[in-house]
């Protein structure tokens, strides 16, 4: 059996003397959960903000409110802020963010159940990606929160 990827994580973000933070919205504390499952995990992890409501990604993160009212909280430019916001806040070298819609409610038209956004900031590198899933709520956020970790690790990896 593999090592979970939060594992993986923790060992990169060692070795590699880098602090971590996050931002989540749809998943609701799950990616922090699972990054401090990793012994040790204090050497690295600041901490993080679960922006759920609009007013606290604005307030805590420093999302703009006009970029909230043009594009929605669930969009790639939310997310790339979110992720700006935490590493901004917290002081860490790398951020996560995660916003989406976990379902069952919540889907417009050009939003569906299932999407999410997931955005990095770390040296040399502000990227965001478009996640689609087709589960339930809990499964949804089990992707979303794996799915973060997984581009944290490939942009780790990629410093080898």
């Amino acid at each position: 059996m593999s090592e979970p990827l939060e594992y993986t994580l923790g060992h990169l973000l060692t070795a590699r003397k880098l602090s971590l933070a996050v931002a989540e919205s749809c998943t609701g504390g799950l990616l922090g959960d699972r990054i401090t499952n990793f012994p040790g995990s204090s050497a690295y992890f600041l901490g993080g903000a679960i922006a759920y409501d609009n007013a606290v990604k604005e307030n805590l993160l420093g999302v703009p409110g006009a970029m909230l009212a043009k594009y929605g909280a669930v969009s790639s430019e939310v997310a790339l802020e979110m992720a700006r916001g935490a590493s901004r806040v917290l002081h860490a070298d790398m951020a996560l963010s995660v916003t989406g819609i976990a379902g069952p409610g919540g889907a417009t038209p050009t939003k569906p159940v299932g999407l999410a956004y997931i955005g990095i900031v770390a040296p040399g590198l502000e990227r965001v990606e478009r996640c689609l899933e087709n589960g339930e709520r809990q499964a949804n956020k089990i992707a979303f929160a794996q799915a973060t970790l997984r581009l944290a690790l490939d942009y780790l990896e990629g410093l080898a």
